[in-house]
């Protein structure tokens, strides 16, 4: 698991099937990406990627708001046969401390429908929120016009939605080091 750069863009295409397939797999909608902003996230050193060898096997991106108030762990996928073996949780962990180096002051926020993800969250200090203690940036939230449940989200108000949001504020963990 490394920091992603300009040589892993030759992969955005296959981490942008994956993660499409993994949410028709799962019947969850996804906020779709296009491969120009995986690659620019790469560009910036704000992705990490877990290789086999020449392979590419899962990734993960980090979005930030608010002028740094808030950081997103994004975009968390594991091909299919690399899945059960702990790989998610260590690119997780990887994209934590990430974020942690690029904000260190900066909530991190995650919104998930899977249950794995919701776990891995909590062993990492992270607890659930309602939408409305997570940013109220307007970007943030036409990232989410392209997932298949933004009709509940705008319903709801922005304050609830299929997904999950779960938050680590640092100022809670000055003791803990992730």
């Amino acid at each position: 698991i490394e920091v992603a750069s300009e040589k892993h863009i030759p992969y955005v295409a296959e981490i942008l099937h994956t993660i499409e397939e993994a949410a028709k797999d799962r019947g969850t909608g996804i906020a779709k990406r296009n491969p120009e902003y995986v690659a620019q996230k790469m560009r910036e050193g704000k992705a990490v990627i877990a290789m086999d060898g020449d392979k590419f096997a899962g990734f993960s991106y980090v979005e930030c708001w608010d002028h740094g108030q808030f950081v997103a762990n994004s975009g968390l996928i594991v091909k299919p046969e690399y899945r059960h073996m702990g790989l998610a949780k260590q690119i997780k962990t990887r994209i934590v401390e990430l974020s942690q180096e690029l904000f260190p002051n900066a909530k991190i926020f995650s919104l998930t429908t899977g249950a794995a993800v919701m776990k891995m969250n909590t062993e990492l200090g992270y607890v659930p929120v309602t939408f409305n203690e997570l940013t109220d940036d307007a970007a943030f939230w036409k990232g989410c016009e392209g997932c298949t449940n933004h009709e509940i989200l705008v319903a709801k108000g922005r304050k609830f939605c299929i997904c999950t949001a779960m938050l680590y504020d640092p100022a809670l963990h000055e003791e803990d080091q992730i």
